[in-house]
């Protein structure tokens, strides 16, 4: 197997959290090159490299000769939110694979100048979107397309996650000042990823609209004031909702929430005409399938009592090919996640193929972020979805057959 030279750029927690899944794939990927403007944190990934027994890095705190370095065949970027895509699209323009980490965009702009660099040059830029590779995510994707849910209707999805220790932890980091002086879903792909590959964004459907509106906020400045902060405001809603409208007809309720105490959920939701998942619930319920009850009401009429079934009860029977293969071996960070969406992305590299994450999906799901923004100003104004592919949505070619494939499931492929 040729193995792919990798260069990471932005050393920071996230960098070491890819490492960590990265140092099981020496057979395949080689850090050839790290890259930061702190030299403590060269320093610990350093370390940490030589320690997984892989060989010493080029090391560089201008990230500009990474790139250009012959001996890097693809960068990973997991760099602040607001300079991925400025990265990404040199990495691009200089041939380089780009893989960059998940957040959203703050303009349309920026998104439509990297969708032109991966168009001109042919390369791709994948999200490094791990949910996309859970096992739940992935059999749903699966039970999708054998048609268990029957004609899609509704799905719904987001990030639930209590860091309202941010405001006092880390001040002065980015994911903290966004949520100061930002107001819309921050941080949309986690839950959208899997959600937009089952409704085939981009192959045959796309987001059309999107209205989102935004709570009072109250729970990061408490936080901050608990803890000796005094007075901070912030503008980001404890809640954040937004409607999408898909071009086939489907809708989606995305929710952010990163402020309040709760417990962590994606609150992903997949409502077809014959049945649904519900993350929360952890159940299915598919029609002819699962059990149902007759009853008859204190009137006399009857009625029906539908029953959820749980989840793992499908992994016999539904579970996706990947997670056959890879269950009983679990690597790496996440669960799993990691080693698999790194894997998928050396494959790309290695084969010169498309990222089964592309540049449309990239701009598809960050622009969520500045959209949302908008909405929310605007008093929950419908916006209209740029058409980032220009139209080949509607007729675009088949994804390529691989083993790691997020739009259809090729189970002869996997090896």
């Amino acid at each position: 197997m040729k193995k792919v030279g990798v260069g990471i750029i932005g050393l920071g927690p996230r960098a070491e959290t890819l490492l960590a899944s990265l140092k099981f794939m020496t057979e395949g990927i080689a850090v050839t090159a790290i890259c930061d403007f702190k030299e403590e944190r060269i320093a610990l990934l350093r370390k940490k490299i030589l320690e997984a027994k892989m060989d010493a890095p080029h090391e560089y705190r201008d990230y500009h000769r990474l790139i250009a370095d012959p001996a890097v065949d693809a960068v990973l970027i997991p760099t602040s939110w607001n300079s991925h895509l400025l990265i990404a699209q040199e990495c691009l323009a200089q041939g380089k694979y780009a893989g960059i980490e998940v957040g959203g965009a703050a303009s349309i702009d920026e998104l439509w100048q990297l969708v032109r660099a991966a168009e001109s040059t042919g390369v791709s830029c994948m999200m490094l979107e791990n949910c996309c590779y859970g096992r739940n995510e992935l059999m749903m994707l699966n039970m999708a397309r054998k048609g268990l849910f029957g004609e899609l209707i509704h799905c719904e999805c987001g990030y639930l996650h209590d860091l309202s220790d941010m405001a006092w932890r880390e001040p002065d980091k980015e994911r903290t000042i966004h949520n100061r002086f930002r107001n819309g879903d921050l941080y949309p792909t986690h839950g959208l990823g899997p959600i937009a590959k089952i409704l085939r964004i981009n192959r045959g459907n796309r987001f059309l609209t999107i209205s989102s509106t935004a709570s009072k906020a109250r729970g990061f400045a408490a936080a901050a004031k608990a803890h000796g902060m005094g007075d901070v405001t912030y503008n980001e809603g404890d809640i954040v909702l937004s409607v999408i409208r898909c071009a086939n007809g489907e809708t989606i309720l995305l929710r952010h929430g990163v402020s309040l105490p709760r417990p962590y959920s994606r609150c992903q939701l997949v409502q077809g005409t014959r049945g649904l998942w519900e993350e929360d619930a952890k159940g299915i319920f598919i029609e002819g399938i699962s059990k149902t009850e007759e009853r008859i009401d204190s009137a006399g009429n009857p009625y029906t009592v539908h029953t959820w079934d749980p989840v793992d009860s499908f992994y016999e029977k539904y579970d996706h090919p990947i997670w056959k293969k890879y269950r009983d071996k679990q690597i790496g960070e996440h669960g799993g996640m990691d080693y698999l969406t790194l894997s998928a992305f050396a494959e790309a590299v290695r084969e010169h193929k498309p990222t089964p994450i592309d540049v449309y999906d990239v701009a598809a799901w960050m622009s969520v972020t500045a959209l949302s923004e908008q909405s929310v100003a605007l008093g929950g104004q419908v916006l209209p979805f740029p058409d980032f592919t220009d139209g080949k949505w509607i007729a675009r070619k088949p994804e390529e057959p691989s083993a790691w494939a997020l739009d259809e499931i090729f189970e002869d492929l996997q090896r």
